[in-house]
């Protein structure tokens, strides 16, 4: 009786964990399929063409070791000077550093919040936007682009946004990937960074749903943007908006060939910091989009139930350790049932591996598949402190 009850839980263990992986493998293999050069065929002709005005928001919260050098790169921009216009929003950063930013051509706001948030910074920019722009006026702004503090671009980053939103695209997310691998960490995470730019974003656009947003090198409508900001209320403000973008059928471009480069963080406290933030918005997104399946259902939006779909998996490096160590411990207690774990195992690898780009399959890399367990062990740990009521903005510090 022991031990068919043991089984039966076994079984339905390997099921749950089976659909997580079912949903990685399936869209590793669509990744895999041919898209022809989607940029190229956006050029417009020279007649529909124009220089859309962008206002770049650099939300800042304690950004001092960066936002001084991040703000000072995209000032070099091959785009008019007067068809862009930057606004940082300075969160508790130093006066010295207030000091340097007045001395660059942009807007620099210094709110104080008794609870800060990036939801509220961007609330509180486009309030100072639309007290101080007419829009009927040419000072108005068409689009709207949000990085982070430490988010890198080049040169020609508007221009190639520019083509993009002139071809229609009211939600872009751009291609976000490392700029530092200085050690495991900052390895590992920018590696799971490019595997999540394959599965939830170029894959998603090959069978024409939705990418999903990142939190950074996101370009919107301007419009669209200041209609749903407002709306922001927790420290997962990706989700929220892609969830409200999705339920307004609104599609979400993946731009693969705009580069932001991002910093990975490059120690286990930094990694566990961040992973707890981003595991608390998934568990605060799932039980907020749930109760909206059936009318997604009614509507048949498919981009909306995937989301859902997507905020219910288990996360991707704690189900490679889980699957590990379930495969271990079966084959040596029960190794009559440890064959379907090791196949499940093995799959999963095999997706990653192929939704990893290849330019970073790299000897390197696979070297440090040591330090997951370890990391793993972080992210199990935030599942005892996960607060879905929690709306505290958890800052991911900079190594400086």
């Amino acid at each position: 009786m022991f031990w068919t009850i043991l089984h039966i839980v076994e079984i339905g263990l390997w099921i749950i964990m089976a659909a997580s992986v079912a949903y990685v493998v399936f869209f590793a293999i669509i990744s895999l399929f041919y898209e022809k050069d989607d940029f190229a065929s956006t050029h417009t002709s020279v007649l529909n063409y124009r220089e859309r005005r962008f206002l770049i928001l650099y939300p800042a919260y304690h950004e001092d070791s960066v936002i001084i050098n991040s703000v000072n790169k995209f000032l070099f921009q091959d785009y008019p000077t007067d068809r862009f216009h930057l606004v940082v929003i300075s969160d508790h950063m130093t006066d010295e550093t207030n000091k340097q930013l007045r001395t660059f051509p942009i807007t620099l706001l210094t709110p104080v919040f008794e609870k800060s948030s990036k939801a509220k910074a961007m609330q509180y920019a486009i309030n100072y936007i639309e007290e101080k722009i007419d829009t009927h006026e040419e000072r108005s702004f068409d689009n709207l682009v949000v990085l982070d503090a430490d988010n890198v671009v080049q040169h020609d980053f508007l221009r190639k946004l520019n083509i993009l939103c002139n071809a229609g695209y009211e939600a872009i997310q751009c291609h976000r990937c490392a700029k530092n691998s200085n050690n495991d960490v900052a390895m590992l995470d920018g590696a799971s960074e490019e595997i999540n730019n394959t599965i939830f974003r170029k894959a998603h656009n090959r069978l024409g749903l939705s990418s999903a947003l990142i939190g950074s090198g996101m370009c919107f409508d301007y419009k669209l943007f200041k209609k749903n900001v407002f709306q922001l209320s927790t420290a997962g403000e990706d989700r929220e908006m892609e969830a409200l973008l999705l339920k307004q059928k609104v599609f979400i471009k993946y731009a693969a060939e705009i580069h932001v480069f991002d910093e990975k963080v490059s120690n286990q406290d930094n990694f566990q910091r961040q992973r707890m933030r981003w595991m608390t918005a998934q568990v605060q997104s799932l039980l907020r989009q749930l109760p909206q399946i059936p009318n997604a259902f009614l509507h048949g939006n498919l981009n909306f139930i995937d989301k859902t779909i997507q905020q219910a998996l288990i996360p991707r490096s704690i189900l490679i350790v889980l699957l590990a160590a379930i495969s271990i411990l079966m084959t040596i207690v029960v190794p009559e049932w440890c064959g379907k774990w090791w196949f499940l195992l093995i799959v999963l690898a095999l997706s990653l591996y192929i939704a990893l780009p290849e330019q970073l399959r790299s000897r390197s890399l696979f070297g440090k598949v040591l330090a997951i367990p370890g990391l793993v062990l972080r992210m199990l740990k935030n599942l005892l402190h996960i607060d879905h009521k929690n709306t505290d903005f958890l800052h991911t510090i900079h190594d400086k």
